[in-house]
């Protein structure tokens, strides 16, 4: 188990910081997109023709699709950095906590799915997937089952 190597804090802190780097990639990306699209749109001549007026409403329309996605990226980005407030609650199971079952180990933040850290994997979820609000009123100890499987929550912190 990786909290050997590290120590519990030590572990959060370095998960959240790997999440931390995906999430403003993510922030990065979506500002990007949206704003190529823009430019898309400006350069093209003005006209009164139909078939540029449609061009400009579908980089309208794909701008706004670019603009909600940096905006569910940037709120994400926020929660992230909230996340250090929780590290201090020990052994209650949600955001921040990691959650070690017979299968996996999770990091309870956003979904950003697995995650890499010193050979060990990790998956980043939300404290609203189905799979946490299924394990959310277990504790150490207890075994639940999710879409099939069986999980056994070894250790929470």
């Amino acid at each position: 188990m990786a909290t050997t190597v590290l120590s519990r804090q030590q572990l959060k802190q370095a998960l959240l910081a790997e999440c931390l780097q995906l999430q403003q990639q993510k922030v990065h990306h979506a500002r990007q997109a949206m704003e190529q699209v823009q430019e898309s749109a400006n350069e093209q001549p003005a006209s009164g023709e139909d078939k540029f007026e449609s061009f400009r409403e579908a980089c309208h329309i794909q701008r706004e699709l670019f603009a909600r996605r940096l905006e569910e990226a940037q709120r994400e980005l926020q929660l992230l950095q909230r996340l250090p407030d929780r590290f201090g609650v020990g052994g209650t199971m949600g955001p921040g906590s990691v959650v070690v079952t017979n299968r996996y180990t999770y990091f309870i933040a956003i979904s950003l799915g697995e995650i890499e850290l010193d050979g060990q994997k990790y998956c980043a979820m939300s404290a609203f997937s189905p799979l946490f609000l299924a394990m959310a009123s277990h504790r150490v100890g207890d075994t639940f089952s999710f879409r099939g499987q069986q999980y056994t929550i070894e250790e929470v912190f």
